[in-house]
């Protein structure tokens, strides 16, 4: 059985490869009569599209969206929304060496290992390329959760992080990188243009915060609200650790430490702190949700690195192409339609259980 449906109520199906005519993803359970039309979509896609800078891979897809199912008069029927985005720039002839050998790092062998076969262009299902389908499909999800604020950034690039007392969160939206921090943005720009020139690649730490989220999202154990969103973010492409609030550092305090120690406020607790990232017994607590999330460098790279051939023999390997230098940044939108999916399929939950 092959997996491509995420979500419980508000479920999503992504489909598509990387050098196909077209991907997209058919999002089910959306509630009916929400105003909706590819303006709502689109300028997610517009964040996450390739080609814009000289730090992100240089395939130019336009990546505009078009609603084929799910609407009438402008709102959502509540039948099955499906969204495509076309393919308009591949160059399979650049992936002829990958066809004969494995890229290290990469889900090549793992892939054939498991099917016996596999799309070598562009890495087909395997490539970040689907993630494009998710974002669109995380335009839809914000409608249905519109008093929550999702934002994500970039916080580190090849280990060199940001000044958290410098963060600006109208600096986002100003430099390439999706960074709060204008000094760590000019830093980055040479350290990727080193790792591009080099034929090499970085990796990333995405942070992301969700604010407006009320108290009592999320299930005791089976559909925990913070285990639902790792789940999420482990399922895109590249990622290799997340953390909610304090993550693995929470293993470092001692219990006083690690509380978040609450306060009389107005109509609920007032909290002194948020090391469990508004998370408690995988509820969420009505405190700004935190995750991050680590993405690997690129593993399509021009250094050659050793591995084998199909049929078992030793070489290298250089992958030609257009790459991410740092995959991670172009990982930002991706990581909030994530955030936003698991949101809207909680916020559903909660209200069919709850009322």
């Amino acid at each position: 059985m092959s997996f491509n449906t995420f979500g419980r109520v508000f479920r999503f199906t992504t489909w598509g490869e990387s050098h196909g005519p077209a991907l997209g993803a058919v999002v089910d359970g959306c509630p009916p009569g929400l105003a909706l039309t590819e303006a709502d979509i689109q300028p997610w896609l517009d964040k996450r599209r390739p080609g814009q800078s000289r730090f992100t891979t240089q395939r130019r897809e336009p990546d505009e969206v078009r609603i084929l199912s799910g609407i009438f008069e402008g709102r959502t029927t509540g039948t099955p929304i499906s969204l495509m985005i076309e393919n308009v720039d591949q160059r399979s002839k650049d992936y002829s060496e990958v066809a004969k050998a494995y890229r290290p790092g990469h889900a090549d062998y793992a892939y054939d290992a498991k099917y016996g076969f596999r799309d070598y262009r562009g890495g087909g299902r395997s490539s970040a390329r689907e993630t494009a389908a998710r974002v669109a499909a995380g335009g839809v999800a914000r409608l249905v959760v519109p008093g929550v604020r999702i934002r994500a950034w970039v916080e580190a690039v090849g280990g060199d992080a940001i000044d958290p007392a410098a963060f600006d969160d109208a600096e986002i939206d100003r430099n390439a990188f999706f960074c709060p921090d204008a000094a760590a943005a000019q830093r980055w720009e040479q350290r990727i243009d080193a790792a591009r020139k080099a034929g090499s690649s970085l990796g990333a730490i995405v942070a992301c915060e969700a604010t407006g989220v009320p108290a009592g999202w999320g299930a005791p154990l089976y559909a925990k609200l913070d285990s639902e969103l790792a789940a999420a973010c482990m399922s895109i492409n590249a990622v290799k650790g997340v953390e909610i609030g304090d993550g693995f550092a929470a293993a470092a305090l001692t219990g006083e430490e690690n509380a978040d120690a609450m306060r009389p406020g107005n109509g609920g607790p007032r909290f002194l702190a948020n090391h469990a990232g508004g998370i408690a017994g995988g509820i969420s607590t009505g405190q700004p949700l935190r995750l991050r999330v680590a993405f690997k460098p690129t593993s399509s790279i021009l250094t050659p690195v050793e591995t084998i051939t199909r049929d078992g023999e030793a070489r290298e390997i250089m992958t030609r192409g257009r790459h991410d230098p740092c995959v991670g940044i172009r990982g930002v939108p991706v990581v909030e339609a994530m955030v936003a999916l698991v949101l809207a399929d909680q916020a559903l939950l909660h209200r069919a259980q709850c009322g």
